[in-house]
């Protein structure tokens, strides 16, 4: 199952779901103490911009404070590392993408797996990788940039957010898909970074979570040249999909959702999870994320940690197919 088929088949559930619960059915917990969402990257990134839409109704679902922990380094280990450390009462949990899974494809040398640390509570949004570059660049269509990455093999510097994150790996893909183009991947410590880079000039193109760059692209500081998607964003009509242009039967889309330590008790998980459904069933958080280029999806545990197991086994034959490893 894609993530593009979760989303289209839990948007039309929480569309026609029941009504928005009230925040005071779900107050069980101490609303004394913040919940702390870790998001291993810096601010400005897509994780952290889907984070930002649903901070504030999450906190009054649940009744109490939400924090955002930005804890950027080591395509998203090292705020993965952060959260499997913090005490599993409820009040910690990690809001990762799909590059979690793809580090647990590629591992570090004497690492051991971050995965059996948490339990999946709620796969929460999808949304496509974008490929962005400036308006000096000279590329204007994404047959431009495969054409460009053909013509001169790795002369192309294109930003990454980390050496194996999952925009590298879909990267990788798309490039195969595209008759194997090759390009010169800048890793960086996540999608804020890349894209000040990107709209500085410093590098000729950047692949990010499409709801990241968005906005950018809309000022015309950046120019999208195409998403990941089977269809076009609905937010972004002009922008065309790979599929359409360069990969046909291409597609490859990111998803978000939330972990929880190992040990968290089921209670606050479901709590969590209901919490999390309710804001996701809201129109006004749809048509915000839907403006950013995210897809509402909710997925419970059991759904969200199959896709997380077919994720790495995607991202691991990408891998070995194209020799990347974590220290590339």
């Amino acid at each position: 199952m894609s993530a593009s088929t979760v989303t289209r088949r839990r948007v039309a559930a929480l569309l026609s779901g029941a009504a928005v619960m009230s925040p005071y059915i779900l107050r069980a917990q101490d609303a004394s103490r913040p919940l702390r969402i870790v998001v291993p990257w810096p601010a400005g990134g897509g994780v952290d911009t889907f984070a930002r839409v649903i901070q504030a109704p999450l906190g009054r679902q649940l009744g109490q404070t939400v924090l955002i922990d930005n804890i950027g380094g080591g395509s998203g280990r090292v705020g993965t590392q952060t959260a499997a450390r913090a005490q599993p009462d409820g009040f910690t949990v990690l809001l990762a993408n799909d590059t979690f899974a793809a580090t647990e494809a590629l591992p570090l040398p004497g690492t051991v797996s971050r995965r059996a640390s948490f339990a999946p509570v709620t796969l929460a949004a999808s949304a496509p990788q974008g490929v962005f570059t400036h308006p000096r660049s000279g590329l204007k269509t994404l047959a431009d940039y495969v054409e460009a990455a053909k013509a001169k093999p790795g002369a192309l510097n294109v930003g990454i957010p980390g050496i194996a994150s999952s925009q590298h790996l879909t990267s990788e893909l798309l490039l195969r898909a595209a008759g194997n183009a090759v390009v010169a991947h800048v890793p960086y410590r996540g999608g804020g970074p890349l894209i000040q880079d990107l709209i500085a000039g410093n590098i000729d193109a950047g692949v990010v979570t499409f709801a990241a760059a968005a906005q950018q692209a809309a000022a015309g500081q950046l120019i999208a040249l195409g998403v990941t998607s089977a269809e076009r964003a609905v937010a972004f009509p002009t922008v065309p999909t790979a599929t359409a242009t360069v990969a046909p039967g291409f597609v490859q889309t990111t998803w978000m959702g939330i972990f929880a330590p190992k040990g968290t008790p089921e209670p606050a998980r479901g709590r969590l999870h209901t919490a999390l459904l309710a804001v996701l069933k809201d129109s006004a958080v749809i048509e915000r994320l839907q403006t950013l280029g995210f897809d509402a999806v909710g997925l419970n545990g059991a759904g969200f940690a199959k896709l997380f197991e077919q994720t790495i086994s995607t991202f691991a034959g990408i891998a070995a197919e194209r020799g990347i490893n974590a220290e590339s």
